[in-house]
């Protein structure tokens, strides 16, 4: 859905070394200045600002932080690559000027993004990207037990077990032959990391259908990861929960900056 007016007011989330993005920043204010829009710079630890949208100068880590600080605020995230692959920035650093002058005037449209709800002894966590259940001890195999829908599935013995978003699922999951999932799809993947099972394949599970997952392993914790960051430890015994979320992330791109563009940019040569 295209953005429905011009930008008075942006956010501005950085890459977490500045030397990153080198005169990335001046080279933003410039263009603000020019199309007379004020800029809100934000450290790690601000809240979410009243802006029109907020602009990323980084690489996907960061796009993924300013997905999850700008969830429920009804703001769009678009960014600008300063990083390696990028596949969820819309703009090349080189084409800062340009781009953003487009975004300052309205040219934005918004993908809607699933997001994953996890839950663990009481606590609940939103992943923009992923939940990965794995080891917590380098080195040693995990046994997972694991349902979808309340329907058992087995035990397998993994390194770890990976739910994706479709927007999560050319990351982690993609490194471990999980399936890519075009943006748009209310679904899930769930991909095992080095599965020691002939049987323990990719699945794109969809809305409705929680995946179960427990640690049956008799002495070694799992550590819960969500979009990188390890929010909880599962004992032996312990079980995790994983759902599409309610929740929406408010992904901003230019139109020619496509899902099939981008796939074919990163990952097709």
């Amino acid at each position: 859905m295209p953005s429905a007016r011009a930008v008075a007011r942006a956010a501005v989330v950085l890459h977490g070394r500045p030397e990153q993005i080198g005169a990335g920043l001046a080279r933003l204010e410039s263009a603000a200045r020019d199309a007379s829009v004020e800029l809100v710079v934000l450290s790690a630890d601000d809240p979410a600002p009243g802006v029109d949208v907020a602009i990323v100068l980084g690489g996907d880590g960061t796009m993924l932080r300013a997905l999850q600080k700008f969830l429920g605020t009804g703001v769009p995230v678009i960014g600008v690559n300063f990083g390696r692959v990028g596949f969820l920035s819309s703009i090349p650093s080189e084409e800062l000027e340009a781009g953003v002058a487009r975004v300052f005037a309205g040219a934005t449209e918004v993908v809607e993004l699933a997001t994953l709800d996890v839950e663990i002894g009481g606590r609940r966590f939103t992943a923009v990207n992923d939940a990965v259940i794995t080891s917590a001890e380098l080195g040693r195999m995990v046994e997972i037990e694991w349902a979808i829908g309340g329907e058992d599935l087995g035990r397998v013995p993994c390194d770890g077990l990976i739910c994706t978003t479709p927007s999560g699922s050319t990351a982690y999951n993609l490194s471990n032959g999980g399936p890519v999932l075009m943006w748009g799809l209310d679904a899930m993947a769930v991909t095992f990391v080095a599965p020691h099972n002939l049987h323990a394949r990719p699945l794109v599970i969809p809305r409705g259908r929680d995946v179960l997952a427990w640690n049956r392993t008799a002495d070694v914790s799992c550590a819960v990861l969500v979009d990188g960051h390890r929010v909880a430890d599962a004992a032996p015994g312990d079980g995790v929960a994983v759902r599409l979320g309610e929740q929406r992330s408010l992904f901003g791109t230019l139109p020619e900056a496509t899902f099939v563009s981008r796939y074919r940019h990163s990952f097709a040569h």
